[in-house]
């Protein structure tokens, strides 16, 4: 699958770009890098472990307060309200979830 769509979110995986209602949106290779992660586990929790072992290589804790970061301000470019976001949720001590949004 060389593309991913979700409501308004778009990522070309073939070409590197995600748009947002036809709007490019430009994201740090990190902030892509995560926004992949979750896009192609969409449903599903992952923890902060993946998710730091997936993208940063090793899950060591203090790499989680720069996890936090890199998701808010992931956030901030695709959400269209950042404090309620569609896409990307929380799990409290979990991790973070891709939601499938039917919008």
């Amino acid at each position: 699958e060389s593309s991913f769509e979700n409501g308004d979110l778009r990522i070309d995986f073939a070409a590197g770009c995600v748009s947002v209602a036809g709007q490019q949106v430009h994201l740090a290779p990190m902030e892509y890098k995560l926004l992949c992660l979750l896009a192609n586990n969409v449903g599903k929790v992952l923890t902060h472990k993946t998710i730091l072992q997936a993208v940063w290589g090793s899950a060591l804790p203090q790499s989680l307060p720069s996890l936090r970061v890199f998701m808010a301000t992931l956030r901030k470019k695709i959400e269209r309200d950042p404090n309620s976001p569609q896409y990307i949720q929380t799990h409290i001590g979990v991790g973070y979830r891709m939601s499938r949004y039917e919008g």
